[in-house]
């Protein structure tokens, strides 16, 4: 399998085949829902007004996830994905400002499809129900943003060999349309 790193540069966008499977190493970001509309919220508000979003956007990678509360010994507890197109309504602008990759589970809508094509970004679907297996892949974690919201609070991950599918490739090119 190939192996990509974040952040992600265009070739290696460029070189991904929907249906492909990879292995991410790096830095990846979790976010959900509430976290999307803040840092959405936050774009273009202006710096230094306690408006700046958690995190660089060039090149970033951001998992749709909230992990489960870490048990003792444990880097991480849980972290398998989340329903993506639930942040299909704040992806536009995410891509439009730097973002290059999102992990999640299922189809996304056709507006986001064509923003990946545009773009040129990334859709990676991860495997659900396996969120344990998945947590061994996180070498380190640490809550960044938003820590009012608990279990969605944006955390920087490092991941190794994280398994991922190209979902949406850089070209639209989509594995819940071809089947």
């Amino acid at each position: 399998m190939k192996i990509i790193n974040t952040p992600l540069c265009a070739a290696e966008i460029g070189s991904l085949k929907a249906g492909e499977e990879v292995f991410l190493n790096g830095i990846i970001y979790t976010a959900r829902d509430q976290a999307h509309k803040r840092i959405v919220n936050s774009l273009g508000k202006g710096r230094g007004k306690g408006r700046e979003i958690p995190f660089n956007l060039k090149g970033a990678v951001v998992y749709y996830c909230g992990p489960t509360q870490t048990p003792k010994g444990r880097i991480i507890g849980s972290c398998g994905p989340t329903t993506s197109s639930r942040m299909d309504a704040f992806t536009v602008p995410l891509l439009r400002k730097g973002l290059k990759g999102m992990i999640g589970k299922g189809s996304r809508s056709p507006e986001v499809r064509a923003a990946i094509k545009k773009y040129r970004a990334v859709y990676f679907v991860t495997y659900a129900g396996c969120g344990a297996l998945l947590s061994r892949h996180v070498k380190s974690a640490r809550k960044i943003a938003y820590h009012d919201l608990g279990p969605e609070a944006v955390m920087e991950l490092k991941v190794e060999n994280f398994p991922l599918v190209v979902a949406i490739d850089s070209l639209g090119n989509d594995i819940y349309e071809r089947g």
